[in-house]
């Protein structure tokens, strides 16, 4: 599991620094104590101070999960940084963004850090406690309590500004610091004279008590554990002596009134209660520390030595006792050796290695392997055909050829099977800067992410997960990869057509549309190239014939105005470039058109009236057909295959929808009986941009649906 070890020492990094600041400090040696504990427990653990940035590191470090998935969890050992109640901050933040936690809840620290409230709360539930009173202000009547008392601030923990006083004056005097230093109320209750007797807690429903400890305070000095004796700075040794020295019904005592003050409070997984044990052997509670220190030589950490666990045992106790809190289990689920159940064992391959996903990821991004590319392309050819081979799949020459598509199949062919689609190369040209691989909670970004790197790496471990139940081998699964997706698909289109005609169905893994889609329908693209050629002349100079680029102008305008959303036509240029001679206007304009189109029949219409428009005269110019992508029909057949996608994602409850796109793919090259859905890698934005990005759990989640769908492919 991953785990956040959260804490508050140094960080200032919040918005303002405003209010009562936090003066509790964790030492970074029992952080690393921790950390360490849980590695050892086979957790994956790095820690986080608990700052603003607090939810950015989190979702970077343990992003969404799915329904099903074990996420990851916070230990939480943060003090807060600033204001009021600060043990709740870190705690209500978790509450919100939706991640578990060790620990108390917001409420419990609230109710335990107001000494007030816990001790009504524990008078009404029966717990035994001191008398005690609250002085609102400077200008308050002495409280009727026997001296002598105890005072300390309302809602401060680790001993802040305790005091023993024994008259009237030493009352005032300390209740005044604590106004002045603390700004709050200020706690009296009546003094115990006698044993401090500490309990610990582990667990929950019940809690298990942990043999009781002592606090040893020597021959100098009050009885009391102050703020100074727990930083070393008091010149006097504070013991803890564990077990204490009571009677069995003593300790039968302890416990249960430990127990019933962390039930009352609703505390969860953790707390130490402190407690006074007097000369005619009654408790009373003082307090409940619902953060327990689990420095090296607290009384917490020592019953929990003293009970059977070390160090790194009761680290990860604890982290059990809050799993089975929340999961039901108090240790996550693990992959099975052996599972009569290939679906539950294909989701839990694939959501446990997220982190082996993006790395591999980031590694295939590293390789830049654009169009125009022949060495990047190369290796990149070679780097997925070595993932070809250890999956057992083996290549057909028949259905590739040498420079720009390669069909692979499983032992059982591809005939009446499925065939899935990807390209290799990232459709950018040469001048465009580089991108390399960055995320942020949501989005991954680099080169080629959504176009070609994202849908590479879920068919890369969707397949693995099925090789690894060895499930592969026993369906008629073909991997076709091209890479001309650049150049419109032009020398592969054939080798798509024949590969595709052999299989029952296709899976095109192109990017998904925002809003969970796959693709039933996209429309036909045709790309035409323009020439134009006129006169030149000097600035100034008057001719009959109209200058090429102004004639250009107008036409375009023209020619975009026959785009029809109502006959799923649109026309535009998306190149223009201008050739001319020192101090004369353009002699000559090259513009590409692209026309988008969903019926071949109209989109003939369409180029004729383009050339209608163009006319005769009185400039020469030239129309050529560069490409043209057959759309992709929303048939009845492909309505089936995407059912039979959104029934598989709805099974692993997995947000999936059937759409349509305005941009062409190879999915229009399939015909016949073939059926065929494009769309299937992850949701993606900003497609060919530098912001190009795809979705971070859809990257998890579509693989899942792509390898779950495969798992129901007939084996015969």
């Amino acid at each position: 599991m991953k785990i956040a070890v959260v804490y508050n020492r140094a960080s200032k990094n919040v918005i303002n620094l405003f209010g009562m600041p936090n003066q509790e400090r964790i030492g970074l040696k029992t952080v690393k104590r921790i950390v360490d504990a849980l590695k050892a427990g086979g957790h994956q653990a790095v820690a986080l101070e608990g700052d603003k940035e607090l939810v950015e590191k989190l979702e970077e470090f343990m992003p969404r999960v799915l329904k099903g998935e074990i996420p990851g969890m916070v230990f939480n050992l943060s003090y807060g940084i600033q204001g009021q109640a600060r043990y709740t901050h870190v705690p209500s933040i978790l509450e919100m963004v939706g991640i578990p936690y060790v620990g108390s809840g917001p409420l419990a620290h609230s109710l335990a850090l107001d000494k007030f409230i816990s001790k009504m709360i524990f008078r009404q539930h029966g717990v035994p406690t001191a008398d005690f009173s609250v002085l609102r202000d400077r200008d308050f009547e002495p409280p009727e309590l026997d001296y002598p008392l105890i005072v300390k601030p309302q809602s401060e923990a680790v001993s802040f500004g305790i005091k023993v006083v024994k008259t009237a004056k030493e009352l005032r005097e300390a209740a005044d610091v604590i106004f002045a230093e603390y700004s709050q109320p200020v706690l009296v209750e009546k003094y115990i004279d006698g044993r401090e007797i500490n309990v610990g807690l582990l667990g929950n429903h019940p809690a298990e008590a942990l043999p009781p400890a002592e606090i040893s305070f020597g021959r100098t000095g009050p009885k009391i554990y102050r703020y100074e004796d727990k930083t070393g700075r008091s010149g006097r040794t504070i013991g803890v002596d564990c077990p204490a020295k009571l009677t069995r019904s003593q300790v039968t005592k302890a416990q249960d009134i430990a127990k019933a003050a962390f039930s009352a409070l609703g505390c969860y997984d953790c707390a130490r209660v402190d407690m006074r044990l007097d000369e005619q052997g009654k408790f009373y509670v003082l307090e409940v520390n619902s953060l327990p220190s689990l420095g090296e030589h607290g009384s917490y950490t020592h019953a929990a030595e003293v009970a059977g666990l070390d160090y790194t045992a009761l680290v990860n106790r604890l982290v059990a006792v809050a799993s089975a809190r929340y999961f039901g289990t108090p240790h996550p689920p693990q992959i099975p050796a052996k599972t009569d159940d290939p679906g539950k064992f294909t989701f839990s391959y694939i959501t446990q290695r997220r982190d082996a996903i993006e790395k591999r990821l980031k590694e295939w991004i590293s390789l830049s392997s654009r169009t125009s590319d022949p060495v990047g392309l190369r290796e990149a050819r070679t780097k997925f055909e070595t993932v070809l081979t250890q999956m057992g799949l083996g290549r057909v020459d028949d259905l590739s050829n040498e420079h720009s598509a390669w069909t692979w199949v499983t032992k059982k062919g591809l005939d009446n099977g499925t065939l899935l689609v990807c390209h290799l190369d990232v459709p950018l040209s040469a001048e465009s800067p580089p991108e390399v691989f960055r995320r942020d909670p949501e989005w991954l970004f680099g080169e080629g992410v959504a176009s070609s790197r994202a849908p590479v790496v879920m068919l890369e471990f969707a397949l693995q997960a099925l090789r690894t139940q060895r499930q592969l081998r026993r369906r008629r699964i073909g991997v076709l990869f091209y890479t001309d997706e650049g150049r419109d698909a032009l020398y592969s289109e054939n080798v798509v057509r024949r590969a595709a005609a052999k299989a029952k169905q296709v899976l095109v893994l192109r990017p998904g549309r925002t809003g969970h889609q796959i693709l039933t329908q996209r429309r036909g693209q045709r790309k035409y190239e323009l020439t134009v050629d006129g006169p030149s002349r000097r600035v100034g100079q008057v001719r009959t014939q109209p200058e090429a680029l102004l004639w250009f102008s107008e036409k375009l305008a023209a020619i975009t105005k026959l785009s029809s959303r109502k006959e799923r036509l649109a026309v535009a240029a998306v190149d223009v470039r201008s050739e001319n001679f020192p101090t004369l206007t353009p002699h000559r304009v090259r513009a590409t058109l692209l026309m988008s189109y969903l019926d071949g029949r109209k989109a003939d219409d369409l180029e004729k009236q383009i050339r209608a428009i163009l006319g005769k005269r009185p400039v020469r110019w030239r129309l050529e057909v560069v490409s043209d992508r057959p759309p992709m029909k929303d048939r009845v057949i492909n309505k089936r295959l995407a059912k039979a996608l959104l029934s598989t994602a709805s099974e692993w409850e997995i947000e999936l929808d059937k759409g349509s796109s305005l941009w062409p793919s190879v999915a229009g090259l399939v015909a016949g009986k073939t059926a065929v859905v494009c769309g299937v890698g992850p949701v993606a934005r900003d497609l060919y941009t530098p912001r190009e990005a795809i979705q971070r759990i859809s990257l998890v989640q579509r693989a899942i649906v792509l390898a779950q769908f495969l798992l129901k492919i007939e084996t015969r």
